[in-house]
């Protein structure tokens, strides 16, 4: 009797390993999807513009025509804001609203996001990386993607001049793991004229800090109006 317990407590050991080995193989699949390959459309230092898989869709409206002059337009749109809590809010007042894309990012980022646009297949999403040092020593980046679906743009946006660092001088060579950012507040994105934006959606990434802001913004709408109105 005592041999066929110990039989018995050993099959339902092996058994609850086995759930657990399963449940974790499915917890770890269920929290990262693979994005693929990259398509490299322009890099400069640790600035990086490229195609690679979209886990969001594969019926994205690509290849699109959108010239470098319409893309920085959009970008001079959208701003951001720290978070803050109900009583920062009492003490400090409401945030004050930024530009995501400063002039110079502008200027770097539309004409290859213009041309990754127009070969980029409907299963890819444009990623960019700008990142560049401050006067201190720091590392600051911005960091998100985009595609077009119908009449929306989807901008993801996951870091907002964001510092990282002190460290090495990173100007001389590209970092190859990436370093926990040393300033990364939690924040809140919008696109201007507010009218056109159709949808925010916010999230973040399972166990890390990483945010994800989505802008879905009615682009060709949003166009015709800033055409007639230039942003500053």
């Amino acid at each position: 009797m005592n041999g066929r317990n110990i039989i018995d407590n050993q099959s339902v050991a092996w058994s609850v390993r086995a759930v657990l080995v399963l449940s974790l193989g499915l917890t770890i699949g269920c929290a990262s999807t693979p994005v693929g390959p990259q398509t490299t459309i322009y890099k400069s230092g640790l600035n990086h513009v490229y195609l690679e898989t979209d886990p969001d869709s594969s019926s994205n409206d690509h290849p699109t025509q959108l010239t470098p002059s319409e893309i920085g337009s959009l970008l001079r749109g959208v701003r951001v804001w720290k978070h803050r809590n109900i009583l920062h809010r009492l003490y400090s007042g409401e945030p004050e609203r930024m530009r995501a894309f400063r002039n110079e990012e502008v200027a770097e980022l539309a004409p290859a996001l213009s041309k990754a646009l127009e070969i980029a297949s409907a299963d890819q999403r444009v990623s960019f990386h700008l990142s560049h040092v401050t006067e201190h020593g720091q590392e600051e980046t911005t960091t998100g993607w985009l595609s077009i679906r119908g009449n929306l743009l989807y901008l993801d946006l996951s870091e907002v001049h964001d510092r990282h660092g002190p460290g090495p001088d990173i100007s001389k060579y590209d970092r190859e793991m990436p370093n926990v950012p040393e300033e990364a507040p939690s924040f809140h994105a919008t696109f201007e004229p507010e009218e056109y934006l159709h949808r925010v959606r916010s999230g973040w990434k399972l166990f890390t800090t990483n945010q994800r802001e989505e802008l879905q913004i009615r682009y060709r709408d949003a166009l015709e109006a800033l055409t007639k109105a230039p942003r500053s």
